[in-house]
């Protein structure tokens, strides 16, 4: 019991972001999450395409 209080207490010294923090920080990982696809696949392409080149 003790240690829920003492979660409990610990939560409400929380600071908690905003809505328009929480949609700004899902958008930037959102877009670094797809830039960092698109990144990804073209390397995987252009790899792809030397093995088949050399080998």
């Amino acid at each position: 019991m003790k240690f829920i209080k003492g979660v409990i207490s610990e939560m409400k010294l929380t600071t908690w972001p905003t809505a328009k923090e929480n949609r700004h920080d899902t958008g930037v990982v959102i877009t670094q999450s797809i830039l960092f696809a698109v990144y990804l696949g073209l390397l995987d392409l252009i790899f792809t395409r030397l093995t088949l080149i050399f080998f």
